[in-house]
C-alpha cells in the first residue's frame, strides 16, 4: 500500500519512469498504478493520438517495442499499456533489449497478474535500473482487516475491528472485490463516520450476529448457547453458510490456539506477530487457550478433520450439512 502511494505521488511530482512493470498475484494495485497513468499522464487532446492500449493474448513483444520507439505526436510523450502482459509469459524476456535503452519519451507500462519475472533473469535486472519494477503481493487474511481500516481512514472514515473483520469473512482477502463495497459506504455515510457492523448488515448483507467471526468468539467462550443459535442459522441459511467455509476458519482458529499454547512468549505483540493475528483480536485467543488446553484443541482439530471428510460424503452421505455442523459443535463444547 505504502509503495503504491509512493509510485503515484512520485509520478506527481514528475518523476515519470520509461517503464512500469506491475507484476504479483495481487491485481488490486496493480489496476490501480496503471489507471492512474492512463488517466492522469496525458490531457484528453494528447491521448487520442499518444496513448495505446494493448493486450498480452492479442500483440507480442515485436509490436510492443515497435510502439515504444515511436516519437508523440504533439505531446511531451507517449503511453503505451500492456494489460493482462502475463500472457506473454513464454517471451516477455524478450523485452530486455528495449529495457536496456528504453524511449525516454515513451511511458510503457506492463500489467504482469498472477506472475513474477525471474530476479535473476536480466529482464528483471534491467528494468529495475532503467525503470520500475512492482511486485504487487497477495496480502494474508490476518492483514486484509487492518488494510480495510488503514484504507478509510485515509478516505476520512473509520471503521470498527469487527466491521471490518465481518468483511473479511464475508468477501475473501479481493482487496478489488472489498474495496467496490467501501465505496458503496462512502456512498452512502458521511466522511468521519464510524462504520459499525449494524452500518454493514444494514447496507451489504452480512448478518452482525450469524458469522463465522461470531462463532469462533462464541466457541472460544465456551457460550454453548450462543453457538447453537448461530449453527441453527447457518442450518437454515446453508447456501450463505457453507459448511467448507465454516470447517475451514474454525480449523485456522483452533491452528492458532494450538500455536498460542506453544509460545514461549505470550505478552499481546509477541502473540500478534506469531500468529498473524490483528492486536484487537489478541484477548479472544487467549481466552479461548484458557477454555481449551492443548489436548482439548488436538482432539478438535481432529473432529473438524472427521467432519470435513464427511461432508464430501464419506460415510455420511444422507446426513445434511446442517446437522453435521449440529454434531460438529456438541464434540467441540463437549
Amino acid at each position: 500500500m505504502d509503495e503504491a502511494r509512493k509510485i503515484v505521488n512520485d509520478i506527481k511530482k514528475g518523476d515519470i519512469k520509461p517503464i512500469y512493470f506491475l507484476m504479483g498475484e495481487e491485481t488490486f494495485y496493480i489496476d490501480g498504478i496503471s489507471n492512474y497513468i492512463a488517466d492522469n499522464l496525458l490531457s484528453e487532446e494528447e491521448k487520442g493520438f499518444n496513448q495505446m492500449t494493448l493486450y498480452g493474448r492479442d500483440t507480442n513483444i515485436e509490436e510492443i517495442v515497435s510502439n515504444a520507439k515511436r516519437y508523440p505526436m504533439m505531446a511531451e510523450r507517449q503511453v503505451i499499456i500492456v494489460k493482462e502482459a502475463q500472457d506473454l509469459s513464454r517471451t516477455i524476456e524478450k523485452l530486455a533489449d528495449y529495457a536496456e535503452n528504453p524511449q525516454p519519451t515513451t511511458v510503457l507500462v506492463m500489467c504482469y497478474k498472477y506472475k513474477k519475472i525471474d530476479k535473476r533473469r536480466k529482464l528483471h535486472k534491467t528494468i529495475a535500473k532503467t525503470g520500475l519494477i512492482f511486485e504487487s503481493k497477495r496480502l494474508y487474511e490476518n492483514q486484509v482487516g487492518d488494510w480495510i481500516m488503514k484504507t478509510m481512514k485515509s478516505r476520512g472514515y473509520s471503521i470498527s475491528p469487527k466491521a471490518s473483520q465481518m468483511l473479511v469473512e464475508f468477501l475473501g482477502t479481493d482487496l478489488g472485490k472489498i474495496d467496490n463495497e467501501l465505496q458503496k459506504l462512502q456512498l452512502i455515510c458521511k466522511k468521519e463516520t464510524l462504520i459499525s457492523p449494524e452500518i454493514i448488515e444494514e447496507n451489504i448483507g452480512i448478518s452482525k450476529d450469524f458469522n463465522n467471526f461470531e462463532l469462533r468468539k462464541a466457541i472460544g467462550e465456551r457460550d454453548t448457547l450462543k453457538a447453537h443459535r448461530i449453527i441453527n442459522y447457518f442450518a437454515q441459511n446453508p447456501k450463505d453458510n457453507p459448511l467448507v467455509v465454516t470447517i475451514s476458519l474454525l480449523f485456522s482458529y483452533f491452528s492458532q490456539i494450538l500455536q498460542y499454547h506453544g509460545l514461549n512468549d505470550k505478552s499481546k505483540g509477541a502473540v500478534s506477530k506469531q500468529l498473524k493475528i490483528s492486536p484487537y483480536f489478541v484477548g479472544d485467543y487467549i481466552t479461548a487457550a484458557r477454555n481449551f488446553p492443548m489436548k482439548k484443541v488436538s482432539k478438535v482439530i481432529s473432529d473438524l478433520h472427521e467432519t470435513d471428510v464427511k461432508s464430501k460424503g464419506v460415510g455420511a452421505a444422507n446426513v445434511s450439512q446442517g446437522d453435521l455442523l449440529k454434531e460438529l459443535l456438541v464434540k467441540i463444547m463437549n
